[in-house]
C-alpha cells in the first residue's frame, strides 16, 4: 500500500492591528496574499492596477535599464506601501517588487484605494506621511550617491536595513544575509569592493556573520557621522 504524503500546515501570521485599523473599513476590492521568498509581487512593465500594503516580511524593489542592467533601489518592510504610483496616473509599473523572505501583503484595487483615501482621513494621513518619508529617503540617497564614497554608502545602506521598523530601537540588529551582488546594486559599486568593505567592517567589529548579518548600529553610525 503506497504511503500517504504528509501535508505540512502553513500558519499565517496573526492579523496586524495597525494594518487592520487602516484597512478594516475596506470590505470590497481587498485581499491578502502570501508570497514565498523570491516570488514577485509585481513586475516592471505590468499593469499598475492596485496598491499594496505589507503586513509582514521584506520586499526588494529593483529596476532594469533598457540595456538589461538591474539595480536595487530600496528594501521595504512591514507597514510600507508599494505601487503608489498607480494613484497618480502611472499605468505601468516602473519597478519590480520581489519578496526577500516569506511575506504577507494586502492588495487593494486602485479604484477602491482612491475612494478610501477620500472617505477615511486617518488612512489618507498615514498614506501621505509614508509618501513624504519615501521622498525624503530618496533625496538622502541621491545626496549619498553624489557626495559620499562607496564605503560610506555601504555603511549607510546597512544602517537603513538595521533601522527598519522591527529593529528601530535595537543597538544590534540581526538581518537576513544579503548577497554581495545585491549590496553592490544598492550601493552602486562592484561586488569585489563590497566584499572588501564587509571584511573590513567585520574586522573592525562593526558587523558580524553567524548565519545572519548582525549590524552594530551605534558603532556603524559613528563611522558614518565622523569618517
Amino acid at each position: 500500500m503506497p504511503r500517504l504524503k504528509k501535508v505540512t500546515k502553513v500558519t499565517l501570521p496573526a492579523a496586524d492591528p495597525f494594518v487592520m485599523q487602516l484597512l478594516g473599513k475596506i470590505t470590497d476590492g481587498k485581499r491578502v496574499i502570501t508570497f514565498r521568498k523570491g516570488e514577485k509581487v509585481f513586475l516592471q512593465g505590468s499593469a499598475a492596477d492596485a496598491i499594496f500594503l505589507i503586513q509582514s516580511g521584506k520586499v526588494k524593489m529593483t529596476v532594469v535599464s533598457s540595456a538589461g542592467k538591474e539595480a536595487v533601489i530600496r528594501v521595504v518592510t512591514a507597514h510600507s506601501f508599494l505601487g503608489e504610483g498607480a494613484l497618480v496616473g502611472q499605468t505601468l509599473r516602473v519597478s519590480t517588487a520581489t519578496a526577500m523572505e516569506p511575506a504577507v501583503i494586502f492588495r487593494i484595487e486602485k479604484r477602491v484605494m482612491g475612494r478610501a483615501l477620500q472617505e477615511q482621513p486617518q488612512l489618507s494621513e498615514k498614506f501621505i506621511a509614508a509618501l513624504l518619508a519615501r521622498n525624503i529617503d530618496l533625496e538622502e540617497d541621491l545626496c549619498d550617491q553624489l557626495f559620499n564614497h562607496s564605503e560610506k554608502r555601504l555603511a549607510r545602506v546597512l544602517l537603513k536595513l538595521a533601522r527598519l521598523p522591527q529593529h528601530i530601537d535595537a543597538r544590534d540588529a540581526s538581518l537576513p544575509m544579503l548577497s554581495h551582488e545585491t549590496l553592490a546594486e544598492m550601493v552602486g559599486t562592484t561586488r569585489s569592493r563590497i566584499t572588501h568593505f564587509m571584511n573590513k567592517f567585520r574586522t573592525m567589529g562593526l558587523i558580524d556573520y553567524n548565519g545572519e548579518l548582525t549590524v552594530r548600529t551605534e558603532l556603524l553610525t559613528d563611522l558614518v557621522l565622523h569618517d
